[in-house]
């Protein structure tokens, strides 16, 4: 059977893609993309799709589970995820160069599509309320 396996991670948010021959359902945790919680945030997770277009989505489908962070990591990770997927399905069974164009595509619009941003959150520290603010200091 055709299918490859992505993830996208933004964060602690872990998503990964099973990407698969089929009709061109995209689904996240077994809920269809269209439904993806919150609204607002709804058209980052379109944006691969829509950038590269519905026909090339058109003979596969993807299964999404995500995991870890909170709602807006999620979505990042999930169109992390469907982006990587695609190039890596374009790049195992049809040609180099439609995946190398798909890749263009998606880098010039935004390279988090494909590459994972490094940033984390830094530990707390004694002395103060975060990792870098201190509390104040007081003389008597």
């Amino acid at each position: 059977m055709e299918s490859v396996q992505t993830f996208g991670r933004k964060k602690t948010a872990v998503a990964v893609a099973f990407v698969k021959r089929g009709v061109g359902r995209v689904k996240v945790n077994g809920v269809p993309i269209e439904l993806v919680q919150p609204e607002a945030l709804r058209f980052k997770v379109w944006e691969p799709i829509l950038l590269l277009g519905a026909q090339r989505y058109s003979e596969v489908d993807i299964r999404i589970r995500v995991k870890g962070g909170g709602y807006t990591s999620q979505l990042y990770a999930i169109r992390q995820a469907i982006a990587k997927g695609l190039v890596a399905w374009y790049q195992k069974y049809v040609d180099e160069a439609s995946k190398r164009e798909i890749k263009e595509i998606l880098t010039t619009y935004d390279r988090a599509l494909l590459v994972a941003d490094p940033r984390r959150v830094e530990p707390k520290k004694f002395g103060g309320r975060g990792a870098r603010s201190r509390f104040q200091k007081s003389y008597r």
